[in-house]
């Protein structure tokens, strides 16, 4: 192997029906390549392949499942000199949804941790599969490496037990594991260390309300770096409204649906497939939701302006609440696809919270941008962020400090700024 001073991952983000995949390079913040193979077992599926310095390349399906998508993804890493094989690649990284309670930070991938993340898969059944699968897949790929899996849930394991205790019998809980996980913390460890940075503060004495706003949604209160309360509980189905997940739901609504003769397998569809925005109003889209409410006086337009309404009243009273959790908010960070490029939502989320001292700045909202930036007026009591969320260089990241705890040019995690550069695109 030819001598390079590269300290690379392949990581490796499944969703439902896509994979996303990024070779990134720790040592120097580089992202050689990156992909996202979309629309699995369907007929529009396609891969979209980027290399760093190089057109993009699309290649149409079939892709049926995830192997099939992770064996396209390492063939077309492969045609740039980027594949397995290549020098300077220590680890892949794996981001899972759901760890339980026994996954607290980034973990070397072996049977039993695959058993593991089986056994939890009924907790989060559109992730933990598919986070398996490509597990299995890139394993059997690459045996010659190490594999590295990074858990949403184990940002939130220093939430204490009044937030994350339910007030159900202890007994049953302890025994069923019900308690608040809490999700989306790959994502909400990436945004707080650039909000920081953006902030040029420490991120020790920051008190953030961070709202990750994508198809899926959350929100977390988060006190000098640790999470102290978030949105999503023993599954990712709780909190905010989504694009097709309800959210907060009073429990005994639950009970009634199943006694009016819903299955398990119909509720469980109702409440994660079939509700949220798509549900209100027919589309998960919020471009959509925000179209259709300027189409005048419509039925369709009534739909989504209601839509839009309860989405951001959910918005508006966690923050609220997070700032009571806090004791005051020194920056309310909106971040993921929704919160990064809907001026409309971060505009009506903020509308009213004058007395937290949060408001945004209309020119400032308004400009597109993809970097991390300030939409609040100049003098504001707190600010008001946008930060672009890094999944795939907090879980290189990670893996790279685990595997070397800062030895050989993996630095530790505070220390890898060149990962978390705001303002950067690579």
């Amino acid at each position: 192997m030819a001598v390079t001073s590269a300290r690379r991952v392949l990581v490796f983000n499944a969703g439902s029906s896509s994979l996303k995949y990024q070779l990134v390079d720790v040592a120097d913040g580089t992202r050689p390549a990156r992909g996202l193979v979309e629309g699995l077992g369907g007929d529009g599926a396609r891969l979209r392949h980027r290399p760093a310095g190089a057109p993009e390349r699309v290649r149409p399906g079939p892709f049926p499942d995830h192997e099939a998508a992770l064996a396209a993804a390492v063939e077309e890493l492969a045609a740039d000199g980027a594949g397995p094989d290549a020098p300077g690649l220590v680890a892949v990284g794996h981001r899972v949804v759901h760890g339980g309670g026994r996954f607290t930070g980034p973990t070397l991938v072996d049977e039993a941790v695959e058993a593991e993340i089986a056994r939890l898969a009924p907790l989060a059944p559109l992730h933990n599969p598919a986070n398996l699968a490509v597990i299995r897949a890139a394993r059997r790929l690459t045996p010659g490496l190490p594999h590295v899996a990074v858990f949403d849930t184990a940002f939130h394991a220093t939430l204490p037990e009044h937030a994350w205790r339910y007030a159900v019998d202890r007994r049953v809980a302890d025994r069923h594991g019900l308690r608040r996980y809490g999700f989306h913390g790959v994502s909400y460890a990436s945004v707080c260390r650039a909000t920081a940075e953006l902030l040029g503060a420490d991120l020790a004495d920051l008190r953030l309300v961070v709202l990750h706003l994508g198809n899926g949604a959350s929100a977390a209160a988060v006190a000098g770096g640790r999470s102290v309360e978030t949105s999503m509980g023993l599954t990712p189905a709780e909190g905010l409204v989504m694009g097709t997940r309800c959210g907060d739901l009073d429990p005994a609504a639950v009970v009634h649906l199943a006694r009016a003769g819903l299955s398990p397998d119909a509720l469980e569809r109702l409440l994660t497939a079939e509700s949220g925005l798509v549900g209100l109003c027919g589309t998960g889209d919020m471009r959509r939701v925000v179209a259709r409410m300027r189409e005048g006086d419509t039925a369709r337009a009534r739909a989504a302006r209601l839509a839009f309404d309860v989405y951001v009243h959910r918005l508006r009273k966690y923050v609220g609440a997070y700032h009571a959790v806090l004791g005051g908010v020194d920056a309310l960070v909106f971040t993921a696809g929704v919160g990064e490029h809907s001026a409309e939502v971060r505009k009506a989320t903020v509308a009213g919270l004058g007395e937290l001292g949060l408001a945004v700045d209309p020119r400032r909202n308004a400009a597109r941008s993809d970097a991390a930036r300030l939409v609040s007026p100049a003098d504001a009591r707190a600010a008001v962020a946008v930060v672009p969320t890094d999944e795939e260089g907090e879980i290189a990241a990670q893996a790279c400090h685990l595997l070397d705890g800062g030895r050989r040019g993996c630095r530790p995690l505070a220390e890898h700024r060149s990962l978390f550069r705001c303002g950067t695109k690579r």
